[in-house]
C-alpha cells in the first residue's frame, strides 16, 4: 500500500505540467526521494549531455507523455549516476543503469510500492540504455512500448547535436512494433 509520500509522488508525476509541479514542490519531493539531492547540480562532463544529471531528468519529464510508469522510470533512470561517476577529462557512468535500478527498487519499496510494480519499474530502469529487439516487443509489447517512450525521452533531453543516431535506434525500433499489430 502506498504510503503518503508515495501518493505524493505519484500525485506530482501525473501533473499536466510535470516540470512546474516538481520545481515548486521540491522540498517535499526531496523529504519524499532524498537520493534526488545527488542529482540536481551534478554535472556530466560529457558532449553527449548538455545538462546536469537533474536538469536532464527533468527535460526527459518535460517531454514525456502524461504516464505514471513512463515518468516514474523517468525520474529515476539516472538516479545512480552520481554514484558510480568515473572521473576524467570526460566523465562516464558505467553500471549507472544497475547502480539506478537497485537504487529505484528501494525508493519504491519505501514508498510503498507493491512488489510486482516493484519489479517492472525495476526491469525497466535497468534497460532504460538497452536497446530493444523485434523479440523483446513480441514478447512483452505493453513494457517495451513504454520503455520505447522512455528511450525517446531520455534522447530528448541529451546533447541535440549528439542525437541523431539515437533518433535513427528510435525509428528502426518502432518498425519492430508493426510485428505486433
Amino acid at each position: 500500500m502506498l504510503t503518503a509520500q508515495g501518493i505524493f509522488v505519484q500525485r506530482l508525476l501525473t501533473e499536466d505540467a510535470v516540470v512546474e509541479s516538481i520545481r515548486s514542490h521540491m522540498d517535499e519531493l526531496l523529504d519524499a526521494i532524498p537520493e534526488i539531492r545527488d542529482m540536481v547540480g551534478f554535472e556530466h562532463k560529457h558532449p553527449h549531455h548538455h545538462l546536469d544529471v537533474w536538469e536532464h531528468t527533468l527535460e526527459a519529464l518535460r517531454v514525456s507523455e502524461n504516464d505514471l510508469t513512463v515518468r516514474m522510470v523517468l525520474l529515476l533512470h539516472d538516479i545512480g549516476k552520481p554514484h558510480v561517476c568515473l572521473e576524467g577529462e570526460v566523465r562516464h557512468f558505467y553500471g549507472h543503469a544497475e547502480r539506478s535500478a537497485l537504487m529505484g527498487r528501494e525508493i519504491l519499496a519505501r514508498l510503498g510500492y507493491a512488489e510486482d510494480e516493484i519489479e517492472r519499474l525495476y526491469r525497466m530502469i535497468l534497460r532504460h540504455d538497452t536497446a530493444l529487439t523485434r523479440e523483446d516487443v513480441l514478447r512483452e509489447p505493453e513494457l517495451s512500448e513504454k520503455l520505447l517512450e522512455v528511450q525517446r525521452c531520455d534522447t530528448l533531453a541529451h546533447n541535440p547535436e549528439k542525437i541523431a543516431r539515437r533518433l535513427e535506434y528510435l525509428a528502426s525500433a518502432r518498425t519492430f512494433f508493426e510485428d505486433t499489430e
